[in-house]
């Protein structure tokens, strides 16, 4: 299932953010990987400041120990995205392993009046 951002007008510069808090328990986020999908089903590489996305472009990408941001400016009408937030977790104590988990996001940009 895929989570779905509000909708973003080209002309905006917005945060947005995934909080992992209540799936982490007691892990905290290590890393943090933003990708999108592709018109071919595929995953881009990991967007970084200034990567490109049909029209926007990712101005930051941060973490805290329970949440993800990525920050995107610009955009082309009418044209959904889906991003793909991956996070890595510190190692469990029970398992000696670090948790990799990913959600899918869909934004869509158009213009508001």
């Amino acid at each position: 299932m895929a989570l779905k951002w509000p909708d973003k007008d080209p002309d905006e510069r917005l945060d947005y953010t995934v909080d992992w808090s209540r799936y982490l328990d007691t892990l905290t986020i290590a890393s943090v990987q933003w990708t999108h999908i592709q018109t071919d089903g595929t995953e881009s590489s990991a967007l970084t400041a200034s990567s490109t996305v049909n029209g926007m472009t990712v101005q930051a990408v941060s973490n805290t120990d329970t949440t993800a941001s990525i920050v995107l400016s610009g955009g082309t009408v009418n044209t959904e995205t889906k991003f793909v937030c991956q996070i890595t977790t510190n190692t469990n104590s029970a398992t000696g392993a670090a948790i990799v988990t990913k959600r899918v996001i869909n934004l869509l940009v158009r213009e508001r009046g």
